[in-house]
Parts: structure tokens; sequence; C-alpha cells
């Protein structure tokens, strides 16, 4: 299950270091969440500019780690709540103090759902739900999660290297069942923001289709004994293939493509205007 939490609707994506049994966070994302900045990236460089100190320790309390993007895992510059803090100091936001308190609260919620792991996956499905996702979507979205994890571990056992690997696989089963790849997908569907999440935007066909390429390369692998990158590769788009062939027999039938331009923030859209049309 990918790490995403909400700070005043604002996505952070983190990770749990057990070494050290704590939380890191992306940077940027917390950076973009504080200030409503459209290019973080930007904003760090003028921020280490401003503050000579902050600069000078930023290697102490900066922590590259791999989290899921739009292509895959990759390394991301990430701060435990320490280093946050001190971040924080840097950045001139009225949401600084709220911030704090939803770190403290994070750091609880999570030694809550070590006790209960039914607690993390309860409070995704809330999440998703608070943003106005129909229950069945949101059932089909935690089922991707449990057939996604599945087939990368199939990977790691077969030798493939999580980043740019899984990457380039997952380009591959998304290009042979939809004809896009993921990038391209993003684009298509209005998404510009680095932490935009491709299967947050899908449609309930469009995750099923996902599910099926994903299913399909994890049973061929299996059945196969892919080793190593290239006979995964060769894997990825075959069982990308079965679904691609069962997309287009569903269009060819149903007479409406199954990829579509429709994303989150039209559901939003939607969802607004019902509930202002409720209130007249």
């Amino acid at each position: 299950m990918p790490n995403i939490k909400l700070f005043e609707s604002k996505k952070i994506r983190s990770v749990w270091n057990e070494e050290d049994q704590k939380w890191y966070f992306s940077i940027a994302d917390v950076v973009e969440a504080l200030t409503d900045t459209t290019n973080a990236t930007d904003y760090i460089k003028k921020m280490r500019k401003r503050d000579e100190v902050l600069s000078k320790g930023w290697g102490q309390f900066v922590t590259p780690l791999e989290m899921e993007t739009a292509g895959g895992k990759q390394k991301i510059n990430c701060a435990n709540a320490e280093g946050l803090l001190r971040l924080i100091q840097s950045i001139p936001s009225p949401k600084a103090e709220p911030f704090k308190l939803w770190l403290a609260k994070v750091g609880y919620e999570r030694l809550e759902e070590i006790e209960n792991p039914e607690l993390a996956q309860h409070r995704m499905r809330e999440i998703y739900k608070a943003k106005g996702y129909s229950d069945e979507w949101i059932e089909k979205r935690v089922r991707g999660i449990a057939v996604r994890d599945e087939l990368t571990n199939e990977w790691k056992k077969r030798g493939v290297k999580e980043g740019l690997e899984y990457a380039i696989l997952t380009s591959e089963i998304s290009k042979a069942t939809f004809g896009l790849t993921p990038s391209d997908y993003k684009k298509f569907k209005g998404l510009t923001k680095p932490q935009e999440n491709l299967r947050d935007h899908m449609t309930d066909l469009e995750l099923i289709f996902t599910m099926l390429g994903e299913a399909s390369t994890t049973e061929i692998a299996r059945t196969k004994n892919a080793k190593g990158f290239p006979e995964n590769k060769k894997a990825a788009v075959e069982g990308g293939s079965v679904a691609g062939k069962a997309r287009k027999d569903l269009e060819k039938k149903s007479g409406r493509k199954v990829v579509t331009s429709k994303n989150y923030k039209t559901l939003s859209e939607k969802k607004n205007r019902q509930i202002d049309k409720g209130k007249k």
C-alpha cells in the first residue's frame, strides 16, 4: 500500500523507516502543501539561498529514499519530523503550526497501525471516501494496490532492480494494455504535478484493466520462471497484451473507449456542483 498522508487535502508521500522507527516525508510535497507553490524544486532552491544555515546543514537532515512515483519507485529527498520542523522555520506560512500538530498526529497513528494493521486500510478507505470516491471504486483501488504489490514482490524475487527497471516494466505493461505509457496517460488526463498518482484518477474500468495487465504479468513470470530484467520485460509485454486484447474486445462490443480523459478533478467538480445544487 502506498504511504500517502493528507495535510489539509494535500498529498504527502511518506515512508516508514524500520531502523529508527520514524516516518520520512517527501520534502517537495511538504513545501507544496505549506506554500501552494506549483514548482517545489524552484522554491527549495530560493529558500536555501535565503537561509545559508539551512543550506549548509542540508545534508544532515535530508535523506534520499525510494518512494512511489508515476514511473515507479525513485529516490526522493525526504526528512523525518525533526528535519521538517527545521525546514518549516524557513517557510513563512500560516500553516506552520497546524503542520506541527499534523506531524504529531501522523506519528501516533502509525503506532496504532503497528498494533492493528487493519487500521491502515481503514484510514486509506476513509481518505478516498472523504475525497468523493464511491465505495465500489475504493474497493477496486485497494484491490489494485494488492495486485501491484504481488507483482513487485515477484519482480524482486526474480532479480529485477527497483527504480528504473520497475518503471520500464510498468511502462511496458501500460503500453500493451492501453496503448499509452504512464507519462503519456497522465498528460491525456491533464495531470501535470509529479505527486499526482495516475491510478487515483482512473475510472473503474481503467483500474480493472490495469489489474488484469499486472496480474497476468505476475502469472506469466511465474509460469515461465522469468529471470532477470530481459525475461521479465518479455513477460510484462505479454501480460499487458492479455489485458490489451480484452480491452479492445470490450470497446468493439460496447462501442465506447475504456481510456478516458476523466480524472479526479472532474469528479470533484461534479461533486461540488451536486452540493451547490442541493443548497439551492
